[in-house]
């Protein structure tokens, strides 16, 4: 996969979204508005990191290519291309998935 030609700023990560199967409940489709977005990710891309009260910058605690659980509701969504592409906060990753 190429890089993605947008590089996140401040504590902002770059993450794409696992892609999930089409959902199928008793016979019907379930469409992809209706479906909720998945928690699981893959981080693509880091900021420049977060500044402390003394003005120095601090590390991420994740790092490229990382598997994470993302808030459900966190981020904004970006479209480069054919993919989709979600920027988050530090704080909107709950974890990394071993």
């Amino acid at each position: 996969m190429a890089q993605p030609k947008i590089q996140p700023v401040g504590d902002r990560i770059l993450i794409q979204h696992k892609e999930e199967k089409e959902q199928i409940r008793g016979g019907v489709i379930i469409p992809d508005s209706a479906q909720e977005k998945p928690q699981e990710a893959k981080v693509i891309a880091l900021g420049s990191g977060r500044k402390g009260k003394d003005g120095k910058v601090i590390a991420f605690e994740v790092k490229v290519g990382d598997n994470v659980l993302v808030a459900k509701y966190g981020g904004a969504e970006v479209k480069l291309g054919d993919r989709k592409y979600t920027l988050v906060r530090e704080d909107d990753i709950l974890g990394v998935i071993g």
